[in-house]
């Protein structure tokens, strides 16, 4: 029988791979669209899901470029953390949670969210100044996810070394 822990864990390992899935699809979209519209300047009036880039591509290709770019990049961590959270979900031994490896990921995803909120906030800058379209960004609970994910992963380093030395005790 399956404990309520186990039975969580699958959960959330299905709704990371849904998360890695959907993620991807998004960023993928982006990167053939835009490169669709190298070629066919009227992609860019719908490059996403009503993202109307068209007056910006018209206006400096740079910073259309610039714009998209930053997009991809965003995505392109937040499906680099889905993919470290599967692994990490599927590592976890319940028998014995604490892993210094599963500390080490959990630091990981710590600072690629604190990355991604950087990112966010040099691109709401660049937006303002730029007079770009209104993109929000969602930046703002990183920093704060960031920091408890790091608190997560102090936690566990020092529940290994716990652990390990119980282990060598035995």
């Amino acid at each position: 029988m399956k404990t309520k822990t186990a039975t969580i864990l699958a959960i959330m390992n299905v709704l990371s791979w849904i998360a890695f899935i959907g993620i991807s699809i998004k960023c993928g979209a982006i990167i053939f669209t835009y490169m669709l519209s190298l070629f066919n300047q009227q992609v860019a009036k719908d490059l996403y899901q009503g993202l109307n880039l068209y007056d910006l591509m018209n206006d400096s290709f740079l910073q259309y470029s610039l714009f998209v770019g930053i997009t991809v990049g965003l995505l392109a961590i937040k499906v680099y953390v889905a993919h470290l959270a599967i692994k990490i979900i599927s590592k976890i031994n319940l028998t014995s949670p604490f892993d210094m490896a599963l500390a080490l990921q959990l630091e990981k995803i710590s600072i690629l969210i604190l990355t991604l909120w950087l990112i966010s906030l040099f691109a709401t800058i660049y937006q303002e100044l730029m007079d770009l379209p209104n993109m929000d960004w969602n930046g703002g609970e990183a920093l704060f996810l960031s920091g408890l994910i790091f608190l997560f992963a102090q936690i566990f380093k020092k529940g290994a070394e716990i652990q390990a030395e119980n282990d060598l005790t035995v």
